[in-house]
């Protein structure tokens, strides 16, 4: 008789939109999700036995959806996807985990003669907010949020030349490029032990500034490759956001190829002169990474130069930890703190001023202590 590893089973693609309706002003608010749920726990004997006493049934999953959608606020979606999860949980005692996965819709509020409309909406994207979230008895909420099918453009700021080079390679190098990508972004928060503290998370915010980071960044940064853009991302996103572990990005690189018309009455359409570019569907490059909130320690290697110190790891960073208050808004900067095989081998501190730090990075802290953020050494 054959063993079972792995059992898990739920509800997907159910379609969930709620209004809520201001009784004193008018104004409704629109929010559209899928919702799946997925269930884990002692449920074993419904595949082996054809024992349905343990089925909570998906059609129940899906009228729970709905109901506790009607008893709580569906925005934000992490917030819901932990209601969800934490209610299985504790409901049913066979049941020791749920896993909920929303992906939230995009509904703007239309502008009607420059004035926001009360009631109605358009879709002005394809763009979707994305939460993946898993409870687990006694153990806690574990939460993702992800940022999708942001299709993003600019038509100058991006180079790539420097790469290797060897008797397979055909790519010229360049120093002026489209750049083109289809955004995937994820955080991961730091494990929640109970529902109220999940509850206590601005995760909005968290979203907006990430999603800002991402187009600020993007729009800005003289970039040198994808993979140097979305690294400077991550870092600032961790900045941001204190409670998050880990930042991640997953970005097709769509190509733009210059079209040489020289054919046609010598018609100059290369280089600096390219105005019309062939949009190519496949294949495309994928860049991806993930960066941590802590240091990651690698082998080390030997280094010289200014600013640097012998026996580096490969991959260094530094680590900022910044302080506010009303009585002291100060930022100390630990610079230049590289882990070797046997520890620190050098640290440098140098004040900065908060509001200068934060002109900088060019986004706003969520927190009001001490947070540890990731820069490039």
């Amino acid at each position: 008789m054959s063993q079972l590893s792995y059992a898990r089973y739920g509800k997907d693609n159910v379609r969930l939109y709620k209004v809520d309706k201001d009784p004193q002003t008018g104004v409704h608010k629109v929010v559209e999700q899928t919702v799946c749920v997925l269930l884990e726990g002692d449920i074993e004997t419904s595949y082996t036995k054809a024992d349905n006493s343990v089925v909570v049934a998906t059609d129940t999953q899906k009228q729970t959806t709905y109901i506790l959608a009607k008893q709580n606020p569906i925005d934000p979606p992490e917030q819901f996807a932990a209601i969800i999860g934490d209610h299985f949980v504790k409901t049913y005692p066979h049941i020791h985990a749920a896993h909920v996965k929303i992906v939230q819709h995009r509904w703007t509020r239309m502008t009607i003669d420059g004035k926001d409309h009360p009631h109605s909406f358009f879709r002005d994207g394809e763009e979707t907010r994305v939460v993946e979230s898993v409870t687990r008895e006694n153990e806690g909420i574990s939460i993702r949020s992800k940022i999708e099918k942001l299709l993003v453009l600019k038509s100058t700021g991006s180079a790539f030349h420097g790469f290797h080079r060897d008797e397979y390679t055909r790519l010229p190098e360049t120093w002026d490029r489209i750049l083109s990508t289809e955004i995937e972004a994820g955080w991961q928060w730091k494990l929640f032990k109970t529902l109220d503290e999940a509850k206590a998370i601005d995760f909005s915010a968290a979203w907006k500034a990430a999603r800002d980071i991402t187009m600020k960044v993007f729009a800005e940064d003289n970039s040198a490759s994808v993979q140097a853009t979305m690294y400077k991302m991550c870092d600032l996103i961790l900045a941001a956001v204190p409670q998050i572990d880990a930042v991640d990005y997953s970005l097709p690189n769509k190509h733009y190829f210059e079209i040489d018309l020289s054919w046609h009455k010598d018609i100059k359409n290369t280089g600096k002169d390219a105005t019309v570019f062939s949009p190519q569907s496949d294949p495309n490059g994928l860049i991806q990474c993930t960066s941590p909130s802590k240091t990651i320690t690698m082998p080390p290697k030997q280094m010289t130069g200014k600013g640097r110190t012998l026996n580096e790891p490969s991959f260094a960073s530094s680590t900022i930890s910044a302080f506010t208050s009303k009585e002291n808004r100060s930022i100390v900067t630990a610079a230049g703190m590289f882990a070797g095989e046997n520890g620190m081998n050098n640290q440098r501190t140098q004040g900065q001023n908060a509001d200068e730090l934060t002109a900088q990075l060019g986004v706003t802290f969520l927190h009001s202590s001490w947070a540890e953020i990731l820069l490039p050494a």
